[in-house]
Formats: C-alpha cells, structure tokens, sequence
C-alpha cells in the first residue's frame, strides 16, 4: 500500500469522507455536507476567508479523492460534490464566491493530478460542482463564479453554459 502524504486536513477530510460513503446512501449530498463543514472548521477565527479556503482546498479535495479511491467509490463524483460543498461553505462564512469557486477548481485538479486522475473529467467535474453552488446562491452568485472560472481556468469557457432562467 502507498503511504499517504496527506496532511492533517487531508487526513481528517479523508477519514470523514470515507464515512460518508460507508454510512449512507445519498453519497453526493454526504460529501457535499462533510468538505463544507471542514471548511467551516478550517478556517474558524481566519481574518481572510478567501485565503485560508485557498490554502487548504486541495488538501482537502485530496482527501476526498483518497478516500473514493480507497473505497471504490466514484471520483469523479466526488470532485464535482467536493467542490459544490467547498463553494457553497465559502459563501455561508463570507469568503468571495468567485475566488472560492476558481480556487476549489485548481485545487480540485492538483489533487487529481497526483491522485493519478483523469485531468480532463476531474476539470469538467469540479467547474461543473462550483457552477451548481454559485447556480444554487443566486443570479448574482452565479455569474460571478461563471466569469471566474471562464478568466482562470484553461478550458472552463468550453464547458460553461449560461444559466437556466
């Protein structure tokens, strides 16, 4: 077995996660819940939201993927649900939608690369779960995170459609 090189949030988000899918049977809305609360708890008492989220996402993307893989579980579900609960935690404790949104999605497709992942589906999965929250927040909430992701992540323009009205 591979030693895991996760760090402590890494660790805690692994562990969590991998209950998720072990305990439930609404895997997506499981991890949703679980990365936003570690979110919440990562970055209690931080004077700048968008940074400390900035900081920790991968590692807790990271975890996310080990835990799916360990588990047999779906990773590329787990990135869009991933993403989608980093976004929508973000926005609830007053940290800018739209760089929480492109900073889930890098951190979302570093924790894939060395997770050994498909690039192309953990891309599309992670702009797919941050355009949902910011879909789910509003009209405002939205647009910001779609122009976000069109301006700082390669290839995101292709795969963003404009909202539902």
């Amino acid at each position: 077995m591979v030693q895991s090189t996760l760090t402590a949030i890494g660790r805690v988000t692994k562990k969590a996660v991998i209950g998720a899918l072990k305990g439930t049977g609404e895997k997506t809305q499981a991890i949703v819940e679980t990365t936003a609360d570690l979110v919440k708890v990562t970055i209690e008492e931080v004077g700048d939201f968008t940074v400390a989220i900035e900081k920790k996402v991968e590692e807790i993307v990271l975890g996310a993927i080990e835990a799916a893989t360990e588990v047999g579980g779906d990773v590329s579900m787990t990135i869009k649900s991933t993403v989608y609960g980093i976004v929508k935690a973000g926005s609830e404790v007053g940290a800018d939608v739209a760089k929480t949104a492109v900073a889930a999605t890098e951190g979302a497709i570093k924790a894939a690369a060395k997770a050994g992942a498909d690039i192309s589906e953990a891309t599309k999965k992670a702009v797919s779960g941050a355009i949902e929250a910011g879909d789910e927040m509003g009209t405002q909430a939205s647009k910001a995170v779609r122009n976000a992701l069109v301006t700082s992540i390669k290839g995101a323009k292709d795969m963003i459609k404009e909202p539902r009205k």
